[in-house]
């Protein structure tokens, strides 16, 4: 496993050895023993959460707020997504600073994202399925977020055929000014 670190203080892309052959793949997602001595040592992921989404859908950009913070190791299973991390940590370098990269099946790259920050994708693919590890347990009345296209955060999202496919209440999230911040 490669760790490569990104603009963002903390946030790490992790780059897998695939071993591929006639009969498929196969790879390590996470090895505690693998990652000893490196930036994931200190990590105990807690939850591991899955969900499906179609071309076009947008989710977040979503944090937990306070002792409710969790770090996050993201992946795609299948397809492909432009995944988005936002440094919300008022004593970092990096504060209000995003980080986007493309996650896909074909790459197989994580992306770590710390405590501290928010997070959100949108799917280029006709199906993505998105896994991601916690480092603590969700919890609904500390759950936050910013609005996606915030001009403030200036994050570049890919241009779509269609419209963005967005829930409810991420369309209701507030602008980053007015968000909880760490």
């Amino acid at each position: 496993m490669i760790i490569e670190e990104t603009p963002l203080k903390d946030c790490y892309i992790l780059k897998p050895r695939v071993f591929e052959d006639s009969r498929g793949y196969f790879f390590e997602t996470f090895n505690t023993a693998t990652f000893k001595d490196t930036v994931l040592e200190s990590y105990q992921w807690v939850q591991e959460n899955e969900s499906r989404s179609n071309r076009g859908v947008l989710r977040g950009l979503h944090f937990q707020r306070g002792v409710h913070s969790q770090a996050k190791l993201v992946r795609v299973i299948t397809g492909e997504v432009f995944d988005v991390a936002v440094d919300l940590r008022k004593d970092s370098a990096t504060f209000g600073k995003s980080y986007s990269v493309l996650l896909s099946e074909k790459n197989k790259n994580q992306l770590l994202i710390p405590r501290g920050f928010a997070h959100g994708f949108l799917v280029l693919s006709d199906v993505a399925i998105f896994s991601y590890k916690c480092d603590n347990f969700y919890n609904s009345q500390e759950e936050s977020g910013v609005i996606y296209n915030d001009e403030k955060l200036a994050i570049d999202w890919p241009e779509l055929a269609t419209d963005y496919l967005l829930s409810e209440k991420d369309i209701a999230l507030p602008k980053y000014k007015d968000c909880y911040k760490f």
